[in-house]
């Protein structure tokens, strides 16, 4: 595992906004006041909502709210890779997958697109819109290769398909994430050749649920003792 660490440059302080606090409540709520530090990772991830990225005054105020040593709530940032510690696209952060099943459909030709338009991996871009990375899979092998843009995955990308959703970004619109290759889900690619009687899904075979004796143990309940 790489060694991740904090940004250089460092904003002067932090706070949760109102919309963000009444989250933070909520999850405060959900764990007694001696267990309180397992809300540690919903207020990181509430924490990188808001400003796109997990600042170490961010960790600093979760840690007194959590009445954490500040070096605890450092080693979950920095463990998982969920958490950005840097400054990412403020329109757009582009994770792109590189392993195996995306690699041997296109990924490579995807980070020539993502280099032409961004820049180099991990810096954000000079207007300050997009940023982008390389991640480890994303679990949406059958739909290789993809990207999780912001939110949601953009799937069966190509070369030419994922700069027109750069552009789409770009221009301020809100490109439709899911397949870029007709597909509904994670179904082969082309026609379906197999599980398609509608039998499979219409209940009809499914036998009816028997329960024997009930009858007659409800008639023993009736009769009184002896």
């Amino acid at each position: 595992m790489s060694v991740r660490r904090l940004a250089k440059d460092q904003p002067d302080s932090f706070a949760f906004n109102k919309a963000s606090m009444k989250e933070v409540e909520f999850w405060l709520a959900k764990y007694p006041e001696a267990r309180k530090q397992s809300a540690s990772i919903p207020l990181l991830w509430l924490a990188q909502k808001q400003e796109g990225w997990v600042s170490e005054p961010a960790i600093r105020v979760i840690a007194e709210m959590l009445a954490m040593p500040v070096i605890r709530v450092l080693e979950v940032a920095t463990f998982y890779t969920m958490f950005q510690l840097e400054p990412v696209g403020k329109v757009a952060f582009i994770q792109l997958c590189g392993t195996t099943p995306c690699m041997l459909r296109g990924a490579n030709d995807l980070k020539d697109v993502l280099k032409a338009k961004i820049g180099p991996k991990n810096h954000v871009s000079a207007d300050g819109k997009f940023s982008w990375e390389e991640v480890e899979c994303l679990g949406a092998c059958c739909n290789a290769p993809m990207a999780a843009i912001n939110d949601y995955y953009y799937e069966d990308l190509t070369p030419e398909s994922l700069g027109q959703i750069l552009d789409d970004f770009a221009a301020g619109k809100s490109p439709k994430p899911g397949s870029y290759d007709g597909r509904g889900a994670s179904e082969p690619k082309g026609a379906i050749h197999t599980l398609t009687d509608p039998k499979l899904y219409d209940g009809s075979y499914a036998k009816k649920i028997k329960l024997p004796n009930a009858p007659a143990k409800a008639k023993q309940a009736k009769e009184p003792a002896s």
